[in-house]
């Protein structure tokens, strides 16, 4: 087991930005990839130019997401923007997210990959419905990691008085909305995202506080699927039967090709195929024509079995005893994505893994308001509604609970009609 930490801790930290415009997000992602040394000399001589035609004295680091912004004046798409920068020992995607109430299905695909959430705060304005609103969608799509970054500080003049009472507040909240529970942690970090303070670098204007600063808390942040013991989950995407090879040996070759979404796997392990429940074990694993001792976590490989089993795209393969017989029946938390309403009446295409079901509404429990975080009764969804939703399924799917696996946790939701993305779903 040693050896498969060791690769997940080679890590890439996913991680999400969000709060309103005038918390200073922009300015914060600029001043990351300021102070990280990851802006190229000829953006940073642009913004220079552009900052002094606009009569500032310093480089305007919000420029480097000004385009994102002038999307959202002008109310053209608006969008997720990615940035990458890296340090030393570790590289690193934003996904810069809007957060506004209208952009909530936006905001729900940042996060559905996003290993830690930065929530800004204004200091000067302290937790507001939409600091509610974006810990309440962090918290929807188990996010594990949650850093408040109290910014602004420079314009409270550094109280320490107001950090602590937004940290109570805070802390408050989270526990009314389930945020802290087993597994989830919570880091608070006063800052100025304009002066660059407890950013990348401490400065001096906050004695105080002791704790690491936010490029401190991103380097400890674990990798993802490095914290829990996971389940082996092996969706099959394809079965790899060379019948045109010339070599002898791959004349009865049969393998088994995907990717491992959670768990790990090693030669010799008893596996079962889902969802006939058929058992074997595994007689070599293959990345290429390398082969390999063990296969871990997002690895794609080729997986052979001692025996020859019917499989064939969207069974699953996991180790014997670590699963829950196929349902045919789920339950989720639904983030509604089309312009057009849900309808009880029609029928759905559920996308689980690599498998396909088709799927009726059983029943539609409640909607959120992602303002009040008040349970709603409702007959039907619209864009940007999450509400509670049961199916009822055609085909069985090999499913876990999604704050268990948020890979086999999820799925999307599928209109037959035009083969559009119209929902995703988180299964309880």
């Amino acid at each position: 087991m040693n050896s498969v930490n060791a690769k997940q801790n080679d890590s890439l930290l996913r991680f999400m930005t969000c709060g309103s415009v005038d918390d200073g997000k922009s300015t914060l992602i600029g001043r990351l990839l300021f102070d990280t040394k990851t802006i190229l000399a000829d953006t940073l001589n642009q913004m220079e130019r552009t900052s002094k035609k606009r009569g500032l004295d310093a480089v305007d680091l919000s420029l480097l997401t000004d385009g994102l912004q002038a999307e959202r004046e002008q109310g053209i798409t608006i969008d997720v923007a990615y940035r990458y920068f890296s340090t030393g020992t570790r590289k690193y995607i934003i996904a810069d997210a809007p957060g506004h109430e209208q952009y909530t299905r936006n905001m729900v695909t940042a996060a559905s990959t996003a290993n830690l959430a930065i929530i800004l705060i204004d200091a000067r304005k302290g937790v507001l419905t939409q600091t509610r609103r974006h810990s309440y969608l962090a918290h929807l799509v188990g996010i594990p990691h949650i850093v408040v970054a109290v910014n602004k500080m420079d314009l409270i003049n550094y109280d320490q008085a107001t950090f602590e009472k937004i940290k109570s507040d805070y802390l408050v909240f989270a526990e009314q909305i389930g945020l802290q529970h087993s597994g989830r942690d919570i880091k608070f970090v006063p800052l100025s995202a304009l002066n660059g303070d407890m950013l990348v670098d401490r400065g001096e204007s906050i004695p105080w506080y002791e704790g690491p600063t936010l490029l401190e808390l991103l380097e400890m942040a674990p990798a993802a699927h490095s914290e829990i013991n996971e389940h082996f989950r092996f969706p099959v995407q394809f079965v790899c039967r060379p019948h045109a090879s010339d070599d002898p040996e791959l004349h009865d070759f049969r393998g088994f090709m995907g990717k491992v979404e959670s768990g790990f796997i090693s030669i010799g392990d008893n596996v079962t195929v889902l969802p006939n429940g058929i058992n074997s074990r595994i007689k070599s694993i293959k990345l290429g024509t390398q082969e390999l001792s063990e296969a871990i976590t997002e690895e794609s490989v080729t997986l052979l079995l001692e025996d020859e089993i019917d499989i064939s795209r969207g069974d699953m393969i996991v180790k014997t005893g670590q699963f829950s017989d196929p349902v045919k029946q789920i339950t989720a938390m639904v983030c509604w994505l089309s312009e057009t309403p849900l309808s009880t009446a029609r029928t759905y295409v559920i996308r689980h893994t690599t498998r396909e079901s088709k799927a009726k509404i059983a029943e539609i429990s409640y909607k959120v308001d992602v303002n009040s975080l008040e349970k709603i009764p409702t007959e039907g969804l619209n864009m940007n509604d999450i509400a509670k939703v049961s199916f009822k399924l055609a085909q069985p799917l090999m499913v876990d609970s999604y704050r268990v696996n948020r890979a086999t946790g999820a799925f999307i939701i599928i209109d037959e009609t035009t083969n559009n993305t119209v929902g995703a779903g988180m299964i309880i």
